[in-house]
């Protein structure tokens, strides 16, 4: 996990989540999508070869799945109405997929790489590792506006999977184990929350998990994963 000192100004508050639970994760997921369906969640996951959306219970039951062709490597999702939006990583495309059950319905253009997808005031909000978040419009699926995501004036590049509750956007920091709490529409990082800690331990344990990245609020509580992680972790901050 690499220093996060160039990201991180000492005036902006981070706070340390409390772990209140936590439940298994499937640990060859790589996660790149995380969002509540309900009581259920929805997992997007990438690399070639190996990308998919899973609907699963919270003890782990897999109840519904769909795999990516191999040419694609899958990255962040989002439902919205009867559709999920699938993003892939550099081949400039998402994916429509029927909500339940999964079935594949259609694919559209994005401008960028796919990283991160949330849905903000009738829009999609997208990552793209930039410190900018693209909206983009479900009509045509063209770009319709931008958020920069700025800390006292300065860029916060990197920004991957996103969550939004409300007027608020939690956005996972790449190579990072910070959460970025951004204002909405104006982009103002407003804190981080701060799981390095957690994350350096189970990079030690376990060799093959890599970054966190994965934010699910299920109404009242946030849950928190990483790719490869062996535990999805209920937080309260």
């Amino acid at each position: 996990m690499v220093a996060v000192a160039s990201l991180v100004y000492a005036d902006t508050p981070r706070v340390v989540p409390t772990i209140v639970d936590s439940i298994p994760h499937e640990q060859n997921h790589f996660t790149q999508g995380l969002f509540f369906d309900g009581k259920e969640l929805i997992e997007s996951t990438g690399h070639y070869g190996e990308s998919g959306i899973y609907r699963r219970t919270l003890n782990g039951k897999i109840l519904d799945s769909l795999r990516l062709a191999e040419r694609y490597f899958g990255e962040g999702s989002v439902a919205v109405g009867d559709d999920i939006f699938y993003l892939t990583w550099k081949s400039k495309k998402a994916f429509v997929v029927n909500r339940k059950p999964f079935s594949m319905k259609g694919e559209f253009r994005i401008p960028t790489e796919g990283w991160g997808l949330t849905y903000w005031r009738d829009a999609l909000l997208m990552s793209n590792g930039s410190s900018e978040l693209l909206q983009i419009g479900l009509g045509g699926f063209s770009v319709v506006g931008a958020i920069a995501v700025r800390d006292n004036g300065r860029e916060v590049p990197q920004l991957n999977e996103l969550e939004v509750v409300r007027d608020t956007l939690y956005a996972n920091i790449w190579t990072t184990g910070l959460i970025a709490v951004v204002e909405l529409p104006s982009g103002r990082v407003l804190k981080y929350l701060d799981f390095t800690e957690k994350a350096m331990e189970i990079n030690r344990r376990f060799p093959k998990a890599d970054v966190l990245n994965g934010i699910a609020f299920d109404g009242r509580d946030f849950w928190i994963t990483g790719k490869n992680w062996p535990w999805i972790y209920r937080v309260r901050f």
